[in-house]
């Protein structure tokens, strides 16, 4: 092989070789993936951060199911470079966006990614790759839990804690487009804002317990946990008899599960999975201008670890993305 054919097939990469906080991050030449039959190799433009990669960097998150060394990320926007054999769904210069391979690494903080061509999407047009990386786990997220796991119908009264956050502000605009009324829980600045995206009442949670604040409400999606003031356990209060609550950060204990039984409520835990035909939805969505996507800050590669850091002190305002290619 020869030299330039060496230097096609490295790339950058960020890297970690044991958990720890923002400093373990580093980038890396490391070996270019070539994409198996039914795969695509996609040149990543940017990159989403999101709680899940700072939790799995310190140990947490899906840090069980990785390996060493490892390359962070699930978000990934970009252009397809090359397909692999028995593609039919895309080809070489189509823009694509996805969150492949979750909760398995995806390796998004990198130059280059491979995944199987069906877990990808094409991008949304009107979105550039920075805001259409901010979209795929955030935004499925939300998708899944608000269609799939609560079934949100028009009419209801759905509860979304920590509202203003990457999934919670999807969260709200598609409750809102499946025609239910949206109660928000987020710091008063952010209130005026998640009225546009379609929030109908809003609650300071700095100032008020939401329990006391809102009642008959059918769905609670917790984005906060029981790790943070017992929010879970709380969201039970303000549910409708055999209301739902669905739990995203850390599952259900089996005293909350308990306690929701004794409630007369329902709970269930979610975990969101690649979902290409999901996605296209997702981006026709967005191009029909029903769905916004709000990127906080942006981070060139070098500086994951000041955008994990950025991420972990809290308050972010939607998304924070690593841009990778120009």
């Amino acid at each position: 092989m020869s030299e330039d054919d060496m230097s096609e097939h490295i790339m950058r990469a960020v890297t970690i070789s044991e958990f720890g906080g923002p400093e373990v991050l580093t980038v890396e030449k490391v070996a270019r993936p070539d994409p198996l039959p039914t795969e695509v190799l996609v040149r990543v433009h940017a990159a989403g951060v999101n709680p899940v990669d700072w939790k799995t960097r310190e140990g947490q998150g899906m840090a069980g199911l990785q390996t060493f060394p490892l390359i962070l990320g699930w978000d990934v926007s970009g252009v397809v470079e090359e397909v692999g054999f028995g593609v039919t769904t895309l080809a070489p210069g189509d823009e694509v966006y996805a969150m492949p391979w979750f909760p398995r690494a995806a390796s998004a903080y990198a130059e280059y990614v491979t995944a199987p061509a069906r877990q990808w999407a094409r991008k949304p047009a009107t979105l550039d790759h920075v805001h259409a990386a901010a979209v795929p786990l955030a935004a499925l997220t939300a998708w899944q839990t608000v269609v799939d796991a609560a079934h949100v119908r028009a009419g209801q009264r759905v509860l979304i804690t920590a509202a203003a956050g990457g999934v919670g502000h999807f969260a709200v605009q598609f409750a809102r487009h499946l025609g239910a009324d949206v109660i928000a829980t987020a710091s008063a600045a952010r209130h005026p804002w998640l009225k546009e995206l379609g929030a109908d009442e809003t609650i300071d949670y700095t100032t008020t317990r939401f329990e006391d604040a809102a009642a008959d409400v059918d769905v609670v999606i917790d984005l906060v946990g029981d790790a943070h003031d017992q929010t879970s356990t709380r969201s039970l209060k303000v549910l409708r008899p055999g209301g739902l609550l669905v739990t995203i950060p850390a599952g259900v204990s089996p005293e909350l599960a308990q306690a929701a039984k004794a409630a007369g409520m329902r709970v269930t835990p979610y975990l969101v999975e690649p979902d290409g035909a999901a996605l296209t939805t997702i981006a026709g969505l967005i191009d029909a201008g029903q769905i916004a996507v709000e990127v906080e800050e942006t981070f060139p590669l070098e500086e994951a670890g000041t955008a994990h850091a950025r991420g972990e002190a809290g308050r972010t305002r939607g998304k924070l993305v690593l841009t990778v290619t120009d």
